[in-house]
């Protein structure tokens, strides 16, 4: 009988594959109890089993119909500004299988890895609050949390990762900030009105004093002297509300020096003071469907469940806010929570689950199999975004129904408004022959046996009053602004 073996570049040898490994372990396992005559090939928990991905999940690119992409479409309607941040290519190895929107509190509840840029903490815990205080990889401060699963290559050899950044002293610091009092204020940049060029600086200025004022709030707070709410309320939350009142009126004022002076802003002001996952700042632990607050992590080769093989860093990561295809947008409000995709098509149906994969130079056409690409063109994922906000909420119980997509017009349903909408585009270089072996893979949930169609992203706006505000001037105007 032929032995699975493959042959090392590097010294000539044969070595056993990790496939092999793991069924003659099994095996020699069932002999040395003896008596046990069936093996499986099952990993343990915190180690990856054998995974291979079905070859009917892989197309051609070129037999993908031109035209399939229907966000390129809209890119070509509407306001043509866009605002592009920079975070880099997650060059700190930040990954866990947590996810703060879908699997708030559950440890490793993904139960695949994700690839983390922006926020430099984000973890199963994260809250509001810990996300506000942490750093950042986007080069302009943006504190946003943009998070998607890994692609993997898969040959059956042991492939080697560099280990991930440990979550625990993240976390920690997650559940102290989740347990402490915050003031929460409601959102001002989401309710301006169009802000004249010539206002926008003293707008900037201001919105930026408004986030600063919340977060002095908030470190008066975390001192720890003041003993009761009414403490509070009468050294804290009061004087904020005095504040804000002032800097409020210097934003309306200002763009009443160039156009019609807004004069809805004044119930802006007040603040209130809330418990983390209380009263609508966090999720507060919605969707866990009752799962344990921990589960199975990642091994030593940061691989997690099925999910195995050698992690790909994208080549380019492309984070640029559009039109959706709007006239106008206006802001999103701080801490919004939007998912791209479904993890969990095959339980969930396809209603949610989006066509994400192409290759550069093809952007014309998505597919929802893995694309394998022509000479000199790269794997790429493309994901845009619902842009539809209902004006209120910064989630919802099943993450969606606050935030849906604009029609094919750029058009969104009644009582929503239009947003910035957030497209994602990742570039892999996969070698040509492993996308024809049908060798690489997107990390997933164990029932979508890595099918294309479960890929997915998650985002969560940290960005400041200030370069929100940027934001949707630049696409308003038609400005192409890059930060």
């Amino acid at each position: 009988m032929a032995r699975n073996t493959t042959r090392s570049p590097a010294t000539g040898r044969h070595r056993i594959t990790r496939r092999t490994k793991i069924a003659t372990g099994g095996l020699a396992l069932a002999i040395a109890v003896g008596g046990i005559v069936v093996a499986t090939t099952a990993g343990r928990t915190g180690e990856a089993s054998a995974d291979p991905v079905d070859k009917s999940f892989f197309i051609d690119i070129t037999k993908v119909p031109a035209g399939s992409n229907v966000n390129k479409a809209l890119q070509q309607k509407g306001a043509r500004g866009t605002f592009t941040v920079d975070c880099g290519r997650n060059e700190n190895q930040h990954f866990n299988p947590d996810n703060f929107i879908a699997q708030p509190g559950i440890k490793n509840g993904a139960q695949h890895l994700h690839d983390y840029v922006g926020n430099l903490s984000t973890n199963a815990d994260s809250n509001n609050k810990s996300l506000v205080k942490a750093g950042t990889t986007c080069k302009n401060g943006d504190k946003s949390a943009y998070f998607w699963p890994v692609v993997r290559i898969d040959t059956g050899d042991a492939e080697k990762n560099p280990p991930g950044k440990d979550p625990k002293g993240d976390r920690a610091q997650s559940e102290q900030d989740k347990a402490s009092s915050q003031v929460d204020c409601p959102d001002v940049a989401s309710k301006l009105p169009d802000v004249p060029d010539q206002a926008m600086d003293e707008v900037n200025r201001n919105l930026d004093l408004l986030d600063k004022q919340i977060d002095e709030a908030n470190k008066r707070i975390a001192n720890g002297d003041l003993k009761t709410p009414q403490d509070i309320q009468n050294a804290v939350v009061g004087p904020l509300k005095d504040k804000r009142v002032a800097t409020i009126d210097r934003i309306a004022i200002a763009i009443g020096r160039r156009a019609a002076k807004p004069t809805n802003l004044g119930g802006l002001a007040p603040c209130v003071l809330k418990q983390n996952g209380k009263g609508g700042l966090d999720n507060g632990g919605g969707n866990s469907n009752g799962q344990p607050a921990e589960l199975p992590g990642v091994n030593d080769k940061n691989e997690v469940g099925d999910n195995d093989g050698e992690i790909q860093r994208v080549q380019s990561a492309t984070i640029t806010f559009t039109s959706g295809g709007a006239g106008k947008v206006v802001a999103m409000p701080q801490f919004l929570r939007i998912l791209y995709g479904d993890a969990k098509q095959s339980t969930n149906g396809p209603a949610n689950a989006r066509a994400s994969w192409t290759c550069t130079g093809f952007e014309d056409r998505l597919t929802d199999k893995y694309p394998i690409c022509p000479q000199n063109s790269k794997v790429e994922r493309i994901h845009a975004f619902p842009n539809c906000w209902d004006g209120k909420n910064i989630d919802s119980t099943n993450h969606r129904t606050h935030i849906v997509f604009s029609d094919q017009q750029g058009k969104c349903p009644k009582g929503f408004q239009n947003v910035p909408q957030l497209v994602i585009k990742l570039v892999y270089n996969i070698p040509r022959d492993i996308q024809l072996k049908g060798q690489y893979k997107v990390d997933a949930f164990a029932q979508e046996k890595h099918n294309p169609r479960s890929d997915h992203d998650d985002f969560a706006n940290v960005m400041g009053q200030r370069l929100m505000n940027q934001a949707v001037n630049c696409i308003n105007t038609g400005k192409r602004c890059s930060q």
